[in-house]
Protein backbone atom coordinates (compact mmCIF):
# COMPACT_ATOMS: atom_id res chain seq x y z
CA UNK A 1 0.00 0.00 0.00
CA UNK A 2 1.38 3.39 -1.00
CA UNK A 3 2.34 5.65 1.88
CA UNK A 4 0.42 8.91 2.25
CA UNK A 5 3.02 11.68 2.15
CA UNK A 6 0.70 14.16 3.89
CA UNK A 7 0.33 11.88 6.90
CA UNK A 8 4.07 11.27 6.90
CA UNK A 9 4.65 15.04 6.88
CA UNK A 10 2.12 15.64 9.65
CA UNK A 11 3.90 13.10 11.87
CA UNK A 12 7.37 14.05 10.60
CA UNK A 13 8.08 10.41 9.85
CA UNK A 14 11.64 9.50 8.81
CA UNK A 15 10.25 7.58 5.82
CA UNK A 16 9.16 10.82 4.13
CA UNK A 17 12.47 12.19 2.89
CA UNK A 18 13.67 8.94 1.28
CA UNK A 19 10.28 8.72 -0.42
CA UNK A 20 10.61 12.27 -1.76
CA UNK A 21 14.16 11.68 -2.94
CA UNK A 22 12.91 8.73 -4.97
CA UNK A 23 10.02 10.83 -6.31
CA UNK A 24 11.07 14.52 -6.13
CA UNK A 25 7.96 15.75 -7.94
CA UNK A 26 5.88 14.49 -5.03
CA UNK A 27 7.29 17.25 -2.81
CA UNK A 28 5.25 19.92 -4.62
CA UNK A 29 2.08 17.90 -5.10
CA UNK A 30 -1.23 19.07 -3.64
CA UNK A 31 -4.35 17.12 -2.77
CA UNK A 32 -7.81 17.90 -4.13
CA UNK A 33 -8.11 20.83 -1.70
CA UNK A 34 -4.72 22.29 -2.51
CA UNK A 35 -3.22 21.03 0.74
CA UNK A 36 0.50 20.46 0.41
CA UNK A 37 3.47 19.10 2.32
CA UNK A 38 4.62 22.64 3.03
CA UNK A 39 1.24 23.41 4.62
CA UNK A 40 1.51 20.25 6.72
CA UNK A 41 5.07 20.97 7.84
CA UNK A 42 4.18 24.55 8.80
CA UNK A 43 0.99 23.58 10.58
CA UNK A 44 2.64 20.88 12.68
CA UNK A 45 5.73 23.03 13.38
CA UNK A 46 8.19 20.67 11.68
CA UNK A 47 10.72 23.40 10.94
CA UNK A 48 13.56 21.28 9.57
CA UNK A 49 11.16 19.58 7.18
CA UNK A 50 9.88 23.00 6.13
CA UNK A 51 13.39 24.15 5.30
CA UNK A 52 14.18 20.93 3.45
CA UNK A 53 11.08 21.11 1.27
CA UNK A 54 11.97 24.60 0.08
CA UNK A 55 15.76 24.36 -0.07
CA UNK A 56 16.33 20.79 -1.24
CA UNK A 57 13.17 20.06 -3.20
CA UNK A 58 12.51 23.62 -4.43
CA UNK A 59 8.90 23.62 -3.27
CA UNK A 60 7.50 27.13 -3.80
CA UNK A 61 7.25 28.69 -0.36
CA UNK A 62 4.13 30.60 -1.49
CA UNK A 63 2.23 27.48 -2.61
CA UNK A 64 -1.50 28.13 -2.11
CA UNK A 65 -4.42 25.86 -1.28
CA UNK A 66 -7.94 26.02 -2.73
CA UNK A 67 -8.69 29.07 -0.57
CA UNK A 68 -5.66 30.91 -1.91
CA UNK A 69 -3.90 30.56 1.42
CA UNK A 70 -0.19 29.95 1.90
CA UNK A 71 1.38 27.88 4.67
CA UNK A 72 1.58 31.05 6.79
CA UNK A 73 -2.20 30.89 7.25
CA UNK A 74 -1.93 27.57 9.12
CA UNK A 75 1.06 28.16 11.39
CA UNK A 76 0.50 27.82 15.13
CA UNK A 77 3.82 29.13 16.45
CA UNK A 78 5.93 32.25 16.04
CA UNK A 79 8.90 30.01 15.22
CA UNK A 80 7.15 28.52 12.17
CA UNK A 81 6.05 31.98 11.01
CA UNK A 82 9.60 33.28 11.39
CA UNK A 83 11.07 30.41 9.35
CA UNK A 84 8.57 30.99 6.53
CA UNK A 85 8.93 34.76 6.41
CA UNK A 86 12.47 35.55 7.53
CA UNK A 87 14.37 32.44 6.44
CA UNK A 88 12.46 31.26 3.39
CA UNK A 89 11.22 34.63 2.11
CA UNK A 90 7.45 34.15 2.13
CA UNK A 91 5.56 37.42 1.61
CA UNK A 92 3.32 37.82 4.68
CA UNK A 93 1.14 40.33 2.80
CA UNK A 94 -0.32 37.68 0.46
CA UNK A 95 -4.11 37.58 0.73
CA UNK A 96 -6.35 34.54 0.47
CA UNK A 97 -9.59 34.31 -1.50
CA UNK A 98 -11.43 36.00 1.40
CA UNK A 99 -9.28 39.09 0.96
CA UNK A 100 -7.47 38.62 4.28
CA UNK A 101 -3.77 38.31 4.98
CA UNK A 102 -2.54 35.51 7.21
CA UNK A 103 -2.27 37.94 10.11
CA UNK A 104 -5.81 39.19 9.61
CA UNK A 105 -7.26 35.69 9.44
CA UNK A 106 -5.31 34.38 12.44
CA UNK A 107 -6.30 37.49 14.38
CA UNK A 108 -9.97 37.06 13.47
CA UNK A 109 -9.97 33.41 14.54
CA UNK A 110 -8.36 34.32 17.90
CA UNK A 111 -6.54 31.00 18.18
CA UNK A 112 -2.86 31.93 18.04
CA UNK A 113 -2.57 35.51 19.35
CA UNK A 114 1.24 35.43 19.59
CA UNK A 115 1.52 34.64 15.88
CA UNK A 116 -0.92 37.44 15.03
CA UNK A 117 1.01 39.88 17.22
CA UNK A 118 4.34 38.93 15.65
CA UNK A 119 2.98 39.43 12.15
CA UNK A 120 1.28 42.68 13.14
CA UNK A 121 4.52 43.99 14.60
CA UNK A 122 6.35 43.21 11.33
CA UNK A 123 3.76 45.25 9.46
CA UNK A 124 4.51 48.16 11.77
CA UNK A 125 8.23 47.96 11.07
CA UNK A 126 9.21 46.26 14.34
CA UNK A 127 8.81 42.72 15.58
CA UNK A 128 6.84 41.60 18.55
CA UNK A 129 7.04 38.27 20.31
CA UNK A 130 10.66 37.11 20.39
CA UNK A 131 11.37 39.20 17.28
CA UNK A 132 13.58 42.06 16.18
CA UNK A 133 12.97 45.72 15.56
CA UNK A 134 13.91 47.33 12.27
CA UNK A 135 16.35 49.62 13.97
CA UNK A 136 17.88 50.77 17.22
CA UNK A 137 19.02 54.37 17.26
CA UNK A 138 18.91 54.33 13.47
CA UNK A 139 21.00 51.16 13.03
CA UNK A 140 19.45 48.29 11.09
CA UNK A 141 18.80 45.17 13.17
CA UNK A 142 18.83 42.95 10.09
CA UNK A 143 21.15 40.00 10.51
CA UNK A 144 21.02 39.90 14.31
CA UNK A 145 20.57 36.41 15.78
CA UNK A 146 17.10 35.41 17.01
CA UNK A 147 16.32 35.99 20.67
CA UNK A 148 16.47 32.71 22.63
CA UNK A 149 13.17 30.95 23.20
CA UNK A 150 11.57 31.99 26.47
CA UNK A 151 12.91 35.55 26.34
CA UNK A 152 11.31 38.65 24.88
CA UNK A 153 13.11 41.81 23.81
CA UNK A 154 11.38 45.13 23.25
CA UNK A 155 13.32 47.69 21.25
CA UNK A 156 12.61 51.34 20.67
CA UNK A 157 14.14 54.76 20.50
CA UNK A 158 16.30 56.10 23.32
CA UNK A 159 16.56 59.56 24.77
CA UNK A 160 19.79 61.49 24.51
CA UNK A 161 22.22 59.89 27.01
CA UNK A 162 23.26 63.38 28.06
CA UNK A 163 19.73 63.87 29.40
CA UNK A 164 19.31 60.54 31.13
CA UNK A 165 22.82 59.89 32.46
CA UNK A 166 25.41 57.33 31.30
CA UNK A 167 24.81 55.68 27.95
CA UNK A 168 24.75 51.96 27.12
CA UNK A 169 27.58 49.86 28.45
CA UNK A 170 30.08 49.65 25.53
CA UNK A 171 31.27 46.23 26.73
CA UNK A 172 27.75 44.79 26.45
CA UNK A 173 27.36 46.28 22.97
CA UNK A 174 30.71 44.80 21.95
CA UNK A 175 29.69 41.34 23.18
CA UNK A 176 26.36 41.49 21.33
CA UNK A 177 28.01 42.68 18.12
CA UNK A 178 30.59 39.88 18.31
CA UNK A 179 27.87 37.33 18.99
CA UNK A 180 25.88 38.48 15.96
CA UNK A 181 28.95 37.94 13.78
CA UNK A 182 29.41 34.33 14.85
CA UNK A 183 28.73 31.63 12.27
CA UNK A 184 26.94 29.50 14.85
CA UNK A 185 24.74 32.17 16.41
CA UNK A 186 21.57 30.17 15.69
CA UNK A 187 22.73 26.88 17.27
CA UNK A 188 21.23 25.74 20.59
CA UNK A 189 24.59 26.14 22.32
CA UNK A 190 25.07 29.69 21.08
CA UNK A 191 21.48 30.57 21.93
CA UNK A 192 22.03 29.29 25.47
CA UNK A 193 25.12 31.46 25.74
CA UNK A 194 23.20 34.52 24.55
CA UNK A 195 20.37 33.72 26.97
CA UNK A 196 22.85 33.63 29.82
CA UNK A 197 24.30 36.97 28.73
CA UNK A 198 20.88 38.61 28.53
CA UNK A 199 19.87 37.22 31.93
CA UNK A 200 23.06 38.63 33.43
CA UNK A 201 22.25 42.03 32.02
CA UNK A 202 18.66 41.87 33.28
CA UNK A 203 19.72 40.79 36.77
CA UNK A 204 22.44 43.43 36.92
CA UNK A 205 25.27 40.98 37.39
CA UNK A 206 28.81 42.14 36.60
CA UNK A 207 30.06 40.72 33.31
CA UNK A 208 33.49 39.15 33.37
CA UNK A 209 36.07 41.36 31.73
CA UNK A 210 37.80 38.44 30.05
CA UNK A 211 34.62 37.00 28.57
CA UNK A 212 35.11 36.17 24.91
CA UNK A 213 32.46 35.45 22.32
CA UNK A 214 34.15 32.79 20.25
CA UNK A 215 33.57 32.08 16.61
CA UNK A 216 32.77 28.46 15.80
CA UNK A 217 35.80 26.34 15.05
CA UNK A 218 35.15 24.06 12.08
Amino acid sequence: MAQNPYLLAADNKPELLPLLRENPSMASQQDEHGYSLIHAAASYNHLDLLRTLVREFSVPVDLRDEDGETALFVVETVEAARVLVEELGLDEKIKGSEGLTAREKIEAEEEFPEVAEWLKAREGGASGVNGHSNGVNGDSAAGLPPVPQGLSVTMGTMNDPAEDGPGPNPEIRRLIDEFAARDDHDTPEAQAELRQLIMQVISGEELSGDRNVRARQD
